[in-house]
């Protein structure tokens, strides 16, 4: 009797094991599927920035603006891996090699040096790369000749509107024979910005006097030299040289000779003018391109790149004033706009 008893309490202490086994795996199973599907709707990537300046910042803060617009917000469900390259392009590529290690859901990448070392680090690695700030996609080999992709990379252009900033210094140097501009010859892009300029400069009466450097120690003496040679620089949207615009700005302000821009924030440190683009709208385009990706409804190797808006004029006449330049006031009404002082970040 007693050991009756005694099996029929195994046996009910067995089956309330079991259920209760059945009722955790239950609960495993139910937590599991919310951690996916939690999974599913968070995001991390990586973001490589070629140089710490003004223009490359606001790509940077309005591609995060882009994002958060498409509903992908950094802090909520977005984790973002920001690393700088400080103009070097080692440093370039052993950031993206570490962002493809660490398996980032995308690589954001900030300037052409950058989108390169990207492409190839993701190359194999199924990792969607979107670039920002590459002046020439197909001369940086990121995009074909018919503007298609040549493989998991699309972004955006920040091609300068060459012909509409001859047609400015002409309107604000009316006498203005020979245009220097400094740029590093490693920089695909400031290589054929500057045979643009060549190619154009001529029908403007011009003659661009260019200068090439290979690293941020040559800028002075190559700035020193090149003032003495031109009527005004035409300052590109080259990394390395922009990085030190303010060595070109002193050697330029002493040679009583303008600087004229490219973008917005070139104006606000210092130079007289610029037919620029707006890199903050250009980074909150390029967000939602990336958001698209992101959430699985377009593939970045069928997304091909897209370019910037229309460029605007933009004048500082406190730069003016430094060099004793008068500013027709009858052309720069029409500004997008005017600073009247030189902020220097």
């Amino acid at each position: 009797m007693k050991k009756k008893v005694l099996a029929v309490i195994l046996t009910a202490v067995c089956t309330m094991g079991l259920m209760a086994g059945c009722g955790n795996s239950n609960v495993g199973n139910t937590n599991t599927q919310k951690n996916a599907s939690s999974a599913e709707n968070s995001y991390k990537i990586g973001i490589s920035q070629f140089a710490e300046h003004g223009s490359l910042d606001n790509c940077r803060e309005g591609f995060l603006e882009g994002l958060k617009e498409e509903g992908i917000e950094e802090g909520k469900n977005l984790t973002v891996d920001y690393q700088n390259a400080q103009t070097d392009t080692g440093t370039a590529s052993t950031i993206a090699d570490s962002f493809v290690s660490a398996k980032e859901d995308l690589i954001c990448a900030i300037a052409t040096p950058c989108a390169q070392s990207a492409y190839n680090s993701a190359m194999n690695a199924d990792i969607p790369v979107v670039y920002t700030a590459v002046s020439d996609p197909v001369a940086a080999k990121l995009a074909n000749e018919d503007g298609s992709c040549v493989g998991n990379v699309t972004g955006s252009s920040d091609v300068l509107p060459v012909e509409e900033q001859l047609k400015m210094i002409r309107a604000m140097l009316p006498d203005a024979k020979k245009i220097g501009i400094l740029y590093t010859t490693s920089e695909t892009n400031s290589c054929s910005t500057v045979k643009e300029y060549q190619e154009l400069a001529g029908k403007y009466d011009f003659e661009i006097v260019d200068t090439g450097i290979n690293t941020s120690a040559d800028i002075d003496m190559a700035a020193t030299d090149l003032v003495s040679k031109v009527d005004c620089l035409c300052n590109l949207t080259d990394n390395t040289v922009v990085n030190a615009l303010q060595t070109v700005l002193d050697k330029a302000n002493n040679a009583k000779i303008p600087v004229f821009g490219s973008e917005i924030e070139q104006v606000k440190s210092g130079c007289v003018a610029s037919m620029g683009i707006d890199y903050y709208q250009l980074g909150i385009e390029t967000g939602k391109m990336a958001a698209k990706i992101l959430k699985g409804e377009e593939k970045a190797s069928e997304t091909p790149y897209i370019t910037a808006s229309k460029a605007e004029l933009y004048v500082n006449t406190a730069a003016a004033d430094k060099i004793g330049m008068k500013l027709d006031a009858s052309y720069v009404k029409d500004a997008a706009q005017t600073f009247d002082e030189i902020t220097v970040k």
